[in-house]
């Protein structure tokens, strides 16, 4: 399977946008929900202080600019005032009154600036991969593109081939509800497009705007905990068929692994007011199974060898900390402690979704990981699904 990874490019969300900020907004909006006691505490215990977003935090409590309150004028409203009685005077009050509340933001108004710059972002992010691997857009024979909270015909791959540019017949393969799986699993298609052809070159670019689930007037247990953890980043890292001076990362297997009857427990819906990313408690216990499963898989592969193989570093993005502390407590004896290092580092700035495995593998190798370290990638999205890959750092 040997595919090789040249290091990604990676762009955070430019507007900080603090945890302190988010509590303040939130107390002031909803201050009897269930909860409000414990705001402080659910905030602490995320362990992100601040995170990164590509729109400021004012654009998504803005309220909305109120058009389409009245479908059909209004008249009809004025009409059915009068019928009860009101006098003209009243009626002009009423519907100012009326016309004066705050109006939420609409799908469009919420999507379409976010759109915007999920493709700005996403074509940043492409062009520091690229120069990274010291390529240029008309080296690309295949783009593998990924964003699931902004949903757009034609999408981010059109986009992206018109803004880099990239050649006409170059191969455009969108996967949209990838998620928080992404990561994992562009790099094992990529790596199954160069292994058909070794010479192909393949551009991944990775670019969520997750601060568009942020719903300022969801007053759930579930919003708030969204609102507090998801941050904005773009990321893209180029796969070849043949190594290349670039090349940090050597991919040579992968596994996939979905569990049944399991879709609903983590999902985004679309609502009047926008998308809202919905949460199961159930969800960590499900996502568990697959790191039982992917150690499994791990333990066959080296079933010849299982005393002295282990990873030297795990870049995992299993959606949240309570599961990678699952993934310690489960890993098997012998194995160094140390291994989700760069994995954790990357939550205490925010849950980035799809873009969450490259982020970790930036970091790692920035860190100056050796070569010839043993590496596994592992993420889970909702679905349940898991993907993950085994290999060597160059």
């Amino acid at each position: 399977m040997a595919a090789y990874l040249c290091p990604p490019a990676v762009i955070h969300g430019e507007h900080t946008v603090k945890t302190s900020q988010i509590v303040e907004e939130v107390r002031d909006r909803h201050p009897h929900a269930a909860w409000a006691p414990r705001i402080d505490g659910i905030a602490a215990s995320t362990g992100i202080e601040a995170r990164g977003w590509m729109l400021p935090l004012e654009s998504a409590v803005a309220p909305g600019d109120g058009r389409g309150r009245w479908p059909a004028g209004t008249g009809p409203a004025r009409e059915a005032l009068a019928r009860d009685g009101f006098a003209e005077r009243d009626v002009d009050r009423v519907i100012a009154a009326l016309e004066s509340i705050p109006a939420p933001q609409t799908v469009q108004e919420r999507t379409a600036p976010a759109w915007a710059a999920v493709q700005s972002y996403g074509e940043r992010a492409a062009r520091g991969a690229l120069q990274i691997a010291g390529l240029d857009p008309a080296d690309v024979d295949c783009l593998i593109t990924s964003n699931s909270t902004t949903p757009a015909l034609p999408g981010l791959d059109v986009a992206l081939a018109d803004k880099l540019p990239l050649r006409s017949d170059v191969m455009l393969l969108p996967a949209t509800q990838w998620a928080c799986i992404a990561g994992t699993r562009s790099l094992a298609l990529a790596a199954d497009l160069v292994a058909a052809d070794p010479d192909r070159v393949v551009l991944v670019v990775i670019s969520e705007a997750l601060s568009t689930t942020y719903q300022p007037g969801d007053d759930t247990l579930e919003s708030l905990i969204v609102r507090l953890l998801f941050a904005d980043t773009a990321v893209a890292a180029v796969v070849t068929g043949r190594p290349r001076p670039e090349s940090v990362l050597r991919l040579d297997a992968a596994w996939n692994h979905t569990l049944p009857g399991t879709q609903d427990l983590h999902r985004l819906e679309t609502r009047a007011d926008g998308t809202h990313f919905v949460m199961d408690r159930r969800g960590p216990r499900a996502v568990q199974e697959t790191v039982t499963a992917m150690w499994e898989w791990l333990r066959s592969r080296y079933q010849d060898d299982p005393d002295s193989w282990h990873p030297d570093v795990l870049l995992a993005h299993p959606g949240g900390t309570r599961v990678l502390e699952y993934m310690e407590q489960t890993m098997p004896d012998g194995w160094p402690s140390g291994l989700l290092d760069h994995s954790r580092e990357s939550y205490t700035s925010g849950n980035r979704g799809g873009a969450a495995v490259f982020d970790i593998m930036r970091r790692a190798h920035d860190a100056g990981q050796a070569p010839g370290s043993r590496a596994v990638l592992y993420a889970a999205a909702p679905g349940l699904t898991a993907t993950a890959l085994e290999g060597e750092w160059l």
